[in-house]
């Protein structure tokens, strides 16, 4: 049986203010009419959501273009500005889980993992990441030319695509792996064999695109949190209780991580119940 928890997080207004709308917003545009105008208008005509936002993202790319000579390293390098704009608890919140875990068998362990439907090359740039995260997943864009630019769309993770990331966790398929091996996660792995079992995952997402993700780990009776802010009426009201409601997720919360606010404490208590429970079944000599 494996000793092994994963704590899993969406990226954008889970564990930061959206990546995406920091960047149009860092080049001087209109996020409002990106969003309202033109994304609204691929995606009722058939786009996936996923693909339009990065159609529209490329549209802007180029000489004399809103984005510029855009290239994978200035992505990087703008996600090293969103280490300021964690959400409050963060990075504290990785330490205190690893203490909590050690402090109740040190044979059992915590991993942190993001998935997310933003950009990988933005969230890679991050120090909290590299530091914190066992594995990060995010849309990958191609780049061409000397200087080079991005121009092309390499991997982009749509709504159900985000289970394809929990299935490598849950094999034990390193990130970096799969990259160069994409076929890798439809391997057959004995249940019993599997690195991570999803029942010893925590799933953390703020809307629509984690509901494949919420809805696997609900049938392996793991735990999920909403994430929501109080700004944002219109997305509470037609997402975040249709979460509860469907029983998608255990309960929504404020994405604040610290000790003392709702989400950090229990966060912080699902971790000790998980952590216990493995310990017991290590004790006991249980397999399953």
């Amino acid at each position: 049986m494996s000793n092994i928890i994963a704590v899993i997080f969406d990226f954008d207004d889970t564990l930061v203010p959206d990546a995406t709308n920091q960047l149009l917003k860092f080049h001087g545009i209109d996020v409002d009419k990106f969003w309202k105008d033109t994304f609204s208008k691929l995606t009722s005509t058939g786009f996936d959501p996923t693909l339009a936002y990065l159609k529209l993202v490329l549209d802007i790319v180029g000489e004399g273009k809103p984005l510029g000579c855009l290239s994978i390293q200035q992505l990087n390098e703008f996600g090293k500005t969103l280490d300021t704009m964690f959400y409050s608890g963060i990075p504290k919140l990785f330490d205190d889980l690893k203490a909590i875990v050690k402090g109740i068998n040190e044979f059992v362990s915590i991993e942190f993992y993001i998935i997310s439907g933003g950009l990988h090359a933005i969230i890679e740039g991050s120090e909290v990441v590299k530091n914190h995260f066992t594995g990060y997943y995010g849309c990958l864009l191609g780049e061409e030319g000397d200087p080079p630019r991005i121009t092309s769309i390499k991997r982009a993770i749509t709504f159900t695509e985000k289970t394809r990331y929990i299935f490598e966790i849950n094999k034990g398929i390193r990130y970096i792996d799969a990259m160069s091996d994409p076929f890798s996660v439809n391997k057959y792995v004995p249940k019993n064999e599997r690195r991570i079992p999803f029942g010893n995952m925590i799933y953390l997402g703020d809307g629509y695109s984690d509901v494949p993700c919420f809805s696997l780990l609900a049938v392996h009776n793991a735990t999920s949190f909403g994430i929501f802010s109080p700004q944002d009426k219109v997305k509470t009201q037609n997402s975040y209780v249709n979460m509860v409601q469907h029983n998608r997720v255990q309960s929504i919360h404020s994405p604040f991580y610290d000790e003392d606010s709702d989400l950090g404490s229990l966060l912080r208590v699902a971790v000790t119940t998980l952590a216990s429970s493995i310990s017991l079944r290590l004790q006991s000599g249980y397999v399953h």
